[in-house]
């Protein structure tokens, strides 16, 4: 997989917008403000929100992901030779994560994912 496949599954995410809040080539997608995905400079995968530290745990163990630096246990980074569908899925399930922290107001303003 690639930056481009994965900046492609965020951007069809109601809400999501892409920023590069650190500068030199971050690849940031957040949903209400708040960060679900974000691919490094170094350009190596994608870090991704599980919906908690076990779960994060279990895709390191499992040799599926790796630990996200510079982003709380919770996060994991997967690499751009992880199957695809598994990169979507954790996408998708990263925004869902995120999404469901907004308050209900902000919430209320996005349209429900297809």
């Amino acid at each position: 997989m690639t930056r481009e496949y994965v900046n492609s599954v965020c951007a069809t995410l109601p809400g999501a917008e892409h920023s590069d809040p650190w500068g030199g080539g971050h690849d940031a997608w957040k949903v209400g403000g708040k960060m679900f995905a974000c691919v490094g400079t170094a350009g190596d995968g994608v870090s991704v929100k599980t919906a908690d530290i076990e779960t994060a745990q279990m895709l390191i163990d499992a040799g599926v992901g790796a630990k996200a630096p510079y982003f709380h246990r919770s996060w994991v980074r997967l690499p751009w030779s992880a199957d695809p569908e598994e990169i979507q899925h954790r996408l998708l399930s990263s925004y869902d994560i995120i999404r469901s922290t907004l308050t209900k107001k902000v919430q209320a303003t996005l349209p429900p994912r297809g």
